[in-house]
């Protein structure tokens, strides 16, 4: 929003400089973005007089023309335009100047062999009007007295540009800046009592607002002017419109400009006599269109708001006009409309035909839906003053009426969330100065808010008023409480960084993607669950939520390993979608790993990465995270894209609550169809909010682990047992004969076939034995050994085999 002190001046009485407003703007919460003064450099514009003209000598169509500027020395100017005449009264750039429209910088030139000192100024290139046809031709009466005089008069007022932010419409006008102002003790606002439309002559065009669904305009008020003489806007409109960068067009169209600027208040004039059968509110069709005042050619859809007559669309409600029914020089009767438009509307309509205009920028905001009949009055007032004519009556056509806010006040809760007090007598100034109707309740204020603040809802609202006329510079500041006492994670969270740091540990890098992914890849991970399509996605190739993080995390992979990188392991902790309302999804902890295991290491032969090490990973971050792993079990029912024999699902418990974890090998066809090159893909998923807080602390990633100095055995076992004993059975029967000794457990085969009974299977498992305390004899591993045959028989029917 741009204004000038000048213009604030209008309607506020102060004494106070510039510099003050500049700050005090601020203070009230109206940002000050830029200071600019347009003036400077135009006061090189002079008032000057063609007191002869010749015709050029080497062209037909230029003329040298002898200008009076005031000066002692008459100026030769080349000018090409075909009114310049002797006689007449114009406007004269000398060399140095520099033009507003083109922003070119004159110098002494000769044009054709004849040397032009400056030039003769049209209004267009003095941004005055778009008439270019010709030299400005200004009154001989008024300007004759002023030859030499500056053209544009200095003003110590700068063009102020405030950032007005979307929840105050009512500082889109210079009144409604003016309001705060002086509510904040910045000057008195001035009651300015506007003249009323005294008429007995009926509006004759008639409008209708028809009452349909979704129908944007609630109330269309107009008035007719007839016989009309619309001509150029007189000096103190164009200087008001030029002082903040707008350029003056014709009077109909400057003051309609000038009262949407002033009051906030958009309106807008059509010529009646193009119009067929009076006016309709309606909703627009599909496939209408209409040529509007930009001079382009839109296509509408269906339901947005259109203003029109019989021939069709006249234009879009509250966002531009037409040409079809657009004002001229000619012009002889006109309406003259001020209306109410739903901002929802405006934006869904300005959006989709991307479309911007001052209209719309304010109604989308809101109007105040009270200032119809005071635009209306104020704007054909001024028109029958410039243009002259007759008004008629106006006429309000409305088919819903609004009702204005009450909210009741509590003068006590300001001190409460603002920390210091303000008594009740500047509470009431405050709020009646800025348009508050008050009534005295024994517990409350009973507060009326006034129409042109929609974004004053609730107490609180008020609160944020009266400290910010008040001035935030009150709120005292006090230095936050350096010790703390408490944590400031909950467990929730302390579990949530502890699982992220828990798998990074393991060897894991970490990923962070969108909550978005390609629906090409989320295809093959959304098992049971449905596509939740993305309405406006920020580009094509992530038109999906995730039903799974593995949909991002295997497209990385994928990358990663064309590029190279042979052995990866990558995780990710965030959210997965199973569905598209609030609350419908879940926090992951997934992971990925590709690749062999100890590739290029000369102690371990390498191996491809398989199931047992995402268990591993999976088990040993829960252990980890205060879980007992005695209490889980696990089973081999897993979603459709791991390997239906080479993957498991985790419960806490063997009561089966909810699913904690699955893991495994990601299905062959999935790798085939995304065409990933390893030899080998596991991975798993943690279900962070599957998780029961554990009753133990979260124990520190930095344990410290004894390394024994005495020699460590490994012996080799061979177990055949029935096929629904799990590994896990035998592994956890051997852990549990004694702890101390028994440093590892790995399996390193499972047969079935020659040799093996049937419904039999045979499990090998290789145990690293090794004690802290001394060097084991042969006598000690003996009795080791038996004791983990005997063990595993017990707890699982096992045989060792022989």
């Amino acid at each position: 929003m741009k204004i000038t002190f000048d213009w604030l001046k209008d309607h506020l009485d102060t004494k106070l400089k510039e510099d003050k407003l500049l700050e005090q703007l601020t203070n009230v919460g109206l940002e000050v973005e830029s200071v600019e003064n347009l003036s400077s450099g135009l006061d090189l514009f002079k008032v000057a007089k063609i007191l002869k003209t010749e015709k050029h000598p080497n062209a037909d169509r230029l003329k040298v023309c002898d200008v009076d500027v005031g000066e002692k020395e008459i100026k030769k100017v080349v000018c090409g335009a075909p009114n310049a005449r002797k006689g007449l009264i114009t406007i004269y750039a000398p060399p140095g100047a520099v033009v507003p429209k083109s922003k070119v910088k004159l110098v002494v030139a000769k044009i054709r062999d004849v040397v032009s000192y400056g030039m003769l100024c049209s209004e267009s290139e003095l941004n005055l009007s778009d008439e270019s046809e010709g030299i400005t031709e200004l009154p001989t009466k008024e300007y004759e007295k002023n030859i030499g005089k500056s053209y544009f008069l200095k003003s110590n007022s700068n063009l102020i540009d405030l950032s007005i932010t979307p929840n105050r419409p009512d500082c889109l006008g210079v009144r409604g800046i003016a309001r705060d102002l002086a509510a904040s003790g910045f000057g008195k606002l001035k009651n300015l009592k506007e003249k009323r439309i005294k008429s007995k002559i009926k509006q004759t065009l008639k409008v209708k607002i028809n009452k349909e669904k979704n129908q944007a305009c609630s109330s269309f008020g107009s008035c007719l002017i007839t016989n009309v003489k619309n001509t150029e806007s007189p000096k103190w409109l164009k200087d008001k419109l030029i002082s903040i960068g707008q350029k003056p067009i014709s009077a109909i169209v400057d003051i309609t400009n000038y009262v949407m600027l002033d009051i906030n208040r958009p309106l807008h004039a059509y010529d009646a006599d193009k119009i067929e059968k009076g006016i309709v509110v309606r909703n627009s069709k599909s496939g209408e269109e209409f040529t509007a005042l930009d001079n382009k050619n839109y296509k509408l859809d269906d339901g947005m708001c259109v203003i029109s007559d019989n021939k069709g669309v006249l234009g879009l409600g509250g966002i531009i006009g037409g040409t079809r029914s657009g004002t001229e020089f000619d012009t002889k009767n006109i309406l003259l409309e001020s209306a109410y438009f739903e901002p929802r509307s405006i934006r869904s309509t300005s959006k989709k035909l991307n479309l911007d205009t001052d209209a719309k920028f304010r109604f989308e905001r809101g109007i105040d839906p009270l200032s119809i009949e005071d635009g209306l009055n104020k704007a054909a007032l001024l028109i029958k003053e410039i243009c002259g004519g007759e008004i008629s009556k106006i006429d309000i056509q409305k088919i819903e009426t609004g009702k204005l806010n009450t909210i009741k006040f509590d003068t006590n809760l300001f001190e409460k969330i603002t920390g210091f007090k303000i008594s009740v007598k500047e509470i009431l100034k405050i709020l009646e100065d800025l348009g508050f109707k008050i009534k005295k309740e024994k517990k409350y204020l009973k507060l009326i808010v006034p129409s042109w603040r929609p974004d004053i809802l609730q107490e609180i609202d008020i609160v944020e008023e009266l400290v910010r006329i008040n001035g935030y510079d009150k709120i005292n500041i006090i230095d936050p409480t350096k010790e703390r006492n408490k944590s400031t994670l909950t467990q929730s969270q302390k579990l949530f960084h502890f699982l992220q740091r828990a798998i990074a540990s393991k060897g894991y890098l970490e990923a962070i993607t969108w909550s978005f992914t390609d629906s090409n890849y989320n295809d093959h991970f959304k098992d049971k669950n449905k596509e939740i399509k993305i309405i406006n996605p920020i580009s094509s190739d992530l038109g999906v939520l995730r039903n799974s993080i593995f949909s991002n995390l295997i497209m990385y992979m994928s990358k990663n390993l064309d590029r190279g990188f042979k052995d990866l392991s990558i995780f990710e902790i965030g959210p997965i979608f199973t569905g598209s309302n609030p609350g419908e999804q879940n926090t992951v902890v997934c992971g990925l790993s590709a690749g062999k295991k100890s590739r290029l290491s000369w102690i371990e032969k390498d191996r491809n990465v398989d199931v047992f090490d995402v268990k591993r990973d999976v088990v040993q971050t829960l252990v980890e995270a205060g879980y007992n792993s005695d209490k889980f079990f696990i089973d081999s029912e897993t979603p459709n894209y791991y390997h239906p024999g080479k993957s498991g699902r985790l419960f806490l418990n063997r009561g089966k609550d909810q699913i904690v974890a699955y893991f495994g090998e990601i299905h062959p066809n999935i790798i085939k169809k995304i065409d990933i090159k390893t030899e080998s893909l596991v991975g798993f998923e943690i279900f962070v909010d599957n998780l029961k807080l554990p009753k133990k602390a979260l124990k520190d990633q930095k344990t410290k682990f004894e390394v024994s100095d005495y020699q460590k055995s490994e012996r080799d076992f061979a177990f055949i047992v029935n096929k629904e004993v799990k590994a896990q059975d035998i592994i956890n029967a051997v852990s549990s004969v004694d702890q101390k000794l028994i440093s590892n457990i790995k399996v390193f085969d499972v047969y079935e076939g020659e040799n093996i009974p049937e419904n039999q299977k045979s499990i090998a498992i290789s145990v690293t034995i090794q004690s802290s305390e001394k060097t084991l004899n042969d006598n000690d591993l003996e009795n080791i050994n038996n004791s983990i045959i005997k063990s595993v028989e017990n707890k699982t029917g096992a045989k060792i085999r022989s």
